[in-house]
């Protein structure tokens, strides 16, 4: 009899998920029996979960927001990617351990070599846990780091060990990829001038409806862009393949991604280092 994944995104608010679209087509895609949900949890329903993936009523979990720390908190083991970042995105078992690991972080790599996203410099915005996965991506490359409080910023250098140094907010970095993770832009308010204005190319992490004024300003100059949905499908191609074994066909997830009608935009990213 073949194996029925059973798999699911957890976080609160999660009506918004496109993961479930992406995971149900792949599952389509490659002929693999099973179901990808969404369910709303609280701190208590995340324990509760683990205990699903434990007793294999649940074989594979996302993590969103506001939950990435406490899914780190419950497993029993993290990858070394995760410990870094500090954060888990995908919970699967190995034996009778959970795991947590971040494909945030695989995502990001990926987003770099699919849209041939410079690497020569790079200046990531923002202070949590977006920011912390981009930095540990980018680790061995040339960084800078920018955010609102720059105290936030140092602590989160620290925290990943991410050799990196600490510019203003609102210093342009001319030459480099900017990765925007922060919550400028969702809503049409724009990242300062000389950040846009200064960079070779641009990844905002979030996505909406329509593109960021910094996508927007910096795909006018014919400069490399990439967004919050490369980063999505990048990062659930991985889950996808650790819990089946197999990698979903080329560019599926993306395309479902962004043709899901009618979608909310992301929940905010938090910039604060919590």
């Amino acid at each position: 009899m073949s194996r029925r994944y059973e798999l699911a995104v957890l976080g609160s608010p999660v009506s918004h998920s496109r993961s479930p679209v992406m995971h149900r087509a792949g599952l389509a895609a490659v002929g693999l029996a099973g179901s990808y949900v969404a369910i709303e949890v609280d701190e208590v329903g995340m324990t509760v979960q683990a205990g699903r993936l434990r007793r294999s009523e649940l074989h594979g979990a996302n993590i969103t927001m506001p939950h990435k720390r406490t899914a780190a908190r419950l497993a029993d083991v993290l990858t070394t990617t995760a410990a870094r970042a500090g954060a888990v995105n995908t919970w699967f078992m190995v034996g009778d351990e959970l795991v947590g690991e971040s494909t945030d972080v695989h995502g990001v790599r990926e987003v770099f070599s699919r849209r041939a996203l410079p690497t020569e410099s790079i200046l990531v915005l923002g202070s949590g846990g977006a920011a912390a996965a981009a930095l540990v991506a980018c680790a061995g490359h040339r960084i800078a780091i920018s955010a609102r409080s720059a105290r936030k910023a140092a602590a989160l250098l620290e925290r990943t060990g991410v050799d990196a140094r600490l510019i203003d907010w609102g210093i342009g970095l001319t030459g480099a990829t900017v990765v925007n993770a922060t919550p400028i832009g969702m809503h049409g308010d724009a990242l300062p001038e000389p950040v846009i204005s200064q960079a070779a190319a641009m990844f905002d992490m979030t996505y909406g409806d329509v593109p960021s004024p910094a996508l927007s300003a910096t795909q006018a100059e014919g400069r490399p862009i990439a967004d919050g949905i490369d980063l999505l499908a990048a990062q659930a191609e991985e889950s996808f393949r650790i819990w089946t074994g197999v990698q979903p066909p080329d560019g599926l997830f993306e395309t479902v991604a962004r043709n899901v009608s009618r979608p909310p935009p992301t929940p905010p990213i938090q910039e604060e280092s919590e």
